[in-house]
């Protein structure tokens, strides 16, 4: 009796780098990763062999930080762990998604006040071409953006909702809710399930999540390590062919 496929939340950067994101995709080998100025997120197989961490060093370059999610099994030893934290991953259960009036769609003229947003919110990775990957709607008050939230992983059928951030000044006023939900209906319009990671320790964010109608799935894990400056090569079977393994562009 064959195993049952993989479910495409177990490896969610993997499964929207070989689905509906495979044009943001650079890979070598098995090793995939989203343009750096898109997000820092990098694939490796399920079960990676001293060859993926080889291609991950030549990909990301000596010294590089590394950022894996979903991902529990120890780097090599010669890799140096920057940040390690316990997540969780929730999915939509009951949640009333719903438009919101006063949300505005987020475009690449905005990333600047998107940018300082999040330096000041510091919700988790947001880079100058983050907006790209999916719909982010925002709420401004007397012109100024104050709070946001959006659309990153994309694995088929499922889209992470992602980059919620109240400024500090409109805080307690339910405005996090509000663009979950929004995003949530666009989601869900297009007959995809929403989802998102937390971290474990942020109990207040999980609540709200929790209150808005998501339950949790699984327990993660977050990784961030970094390529060690002058890499050890691992014997690579593809030289015998074709030569050393190359760095391509995905579904471009």
């Amino acid at each position: 009796m064959p195993e049952p496929a993989p479910h495409p939340l177990d490896n969610p950067a993997r499964a929207s780098l070989t689905g509906p994101h495979a044009h943001f995709a650079e890979r070598r080998g098995r090793i995939l990763r989203y343009s750096p100025d898109v997000t820092p997120w990098l694939a490796l197989p399920d079960a990676p062999e001293a060859q993926d961490w080889a291609d991950v060093a030549a990909l990301a370059g000596p010294g590089t930080p590394v950022t894996l999610t979903a991902f529990r099994e120890p780097p090599p030893a010669d890799w140096e762990i920057v940040f390690q934290a316990e997540g969780v991953q929730l999915v939509d259960d009951t949640v009333d998604a719903a438009p919101d009036p006063e949300a505005l769609l987020l475009g690449p003229a905005d990333v600047p006040e998107m940018l300082d947003l999040v330096e000041r919110t510091r919700p988790g990775p947001f880079l100058p071409r983050t907006v790209e990957l999916g719909t982010y709607l925002g709420i401004r008050r007397s012109g100024v953006l104050v709070a946001m939230a959006g659309e990153r992983l994309h694995p088929p059928g499922w889209t992470e909702i992602s980059g919620v951030c109240t400024d500090e000044s409109v805080r307690g006023q339910g405005l996090a809710s509000r663009l979950v939900r929004a995003v949530a209906h666009g989601i869900k319009e297009r007959g995809e399930t929403p989802f998102l990671h937390a971290a474990g320790s942020n109990t207040s964010a999980i609540r709200l999540y929790e209150s808005l109608g998501f339950t949790l799935r699984r327990r993660t894990a977050f990784l961030s390590a970094l390529v060690p400056a002058d890499p050890v090569p691992a014997p690579d079977a593809r030289t015998r062919d074709r030569g050393a393994g190359s760095l391509e562009h995905v579904g471009r």
